[in-house]
């Protein structure tokens, strides 16, 4: 988990930028709007809608590129095919910065969404059989944390005692009722009919037909650890500061029916953020220096 420049821009459209971060008033009809590409994993969530929508009355163009995954969006904010993305949390965003020397950045915070167990089989946790199987997202940052759920779930048993990089291989096989499957995170729910549960991102709940209150098990939240987890508009370094990038946020931030779209999409599940881009920033460097540690 979600985030390229849009392309030059004359001086009159910076000055437009400029003054939108300065007012809320829609732009005038006389100035022609800046477009901004935007990669997300999910495009047809209702809410994206909704924010286009509120960003052209602030005179912005917003494209969506929709991804199925999110090996690809990070990639393409790097080659310059977008101008931002919005599908990650905090420690992904880090292990793929120090994993390709890249230095892209939050800035912005959406929400922080609670991380689940899903089954088509079963009804409860105490259901899953001893031996039973468990799918879990395969890239490093959702495969630690879908761990440490299942640790928490009583499923299984870490050597590590559960931390942001713990693998398969810190599972204590004899005190664990399940074994663990790992696959793509795009395919832990379309895989329910071959395992007995799965562990699947927020991105993928609603598309699979599932519904968050049917969760068997998820983790909080709002716990001190999550902070980690809150999900980001990221950008190249050198935009960090962008007024029109830093206007989109603020749009997704304050805009009422957004928020609300956001929320209902996540099952009322989804605690929203207005956490500032330096703490975010830090939080990143933070967790950048965790994940170079644990190399």
């Amino acid at each position: 988990m979600s985030l390229k420049k849009a392309g030059l821009i004359t001086a009159s459209l910076t000055a437009l930028a400029l003054t939108l971060t300065g007012c809320s008033s829609p732009a005038s009809d006389e100035t022609s709007a800046e477009t901004v590409k935007i990669g997300v994993v999910g495009a047809s969530d209702p809410y994206w809608d909704t924010f286009v929508a509120a960003a052209a009355d602030e005179g912005i163009t917003v494209e969506l590129k929709d991804f199925s995954d999110y090996n690809q969006p990070n990639p393409a904010l790097s080659a310059g095919e977008l101008d931002l993305n919005q599908f990650q949390h905090i420690v992904y965003l880090a292990d793929y910065n120090v994993a390709n020397n890249d230095d892209l950045v939050p800035i912005g915070s959406t929400a922080i969404y609670p991380l689940g167990v899903f089954s088509t089989k079963h009804t409860k946790l105490s259901e899953i059989p001893e031996g039973g199987k468990v799918a879990i997202p395969a890239d490093p940052t959702n495969r630690a944390r879908a761990l440490n759920v299942l640790e928490s779930a009583g499923l299984i048993k870490l050597k590590d005692g559960g931390t942001l990089f713990s693998t398969p291989a810190d599972i204590d096989t004899a005190a664990s009722k399940i074994t663990v499957t790992e696959m793509d995170a795009a395919f832990t729910a379309t895989s329910l009919s071959d395992v007995d549960a799965a562990v699947v991102n927020n991105d993928f709940v609603t598309e699979a037909g599932l519904k968050f209150d049917e969760a068997l098990y998820q983790d909080d939240p709002e716990d001190e650890g999550a902070k980690f987890f809150v999900n980001v508009f990221a950008a190249k370094k050198a935009d960090a500061d962008n007024p029109t990038y830093k206007k989109l946020v603020e749009i997704y931030q304050n805009t009422e029916k957004v928020q609300a779209g956001v929320f209902e999409n996540s099952g009322d599940s989804a605690i929203l953020l207005k956490t500032p881009a330096s703490e975010l920033q830090q939080y990143l460097k933070d967790s950048e220096e965790q994940v170079r540690k644990n190399k």
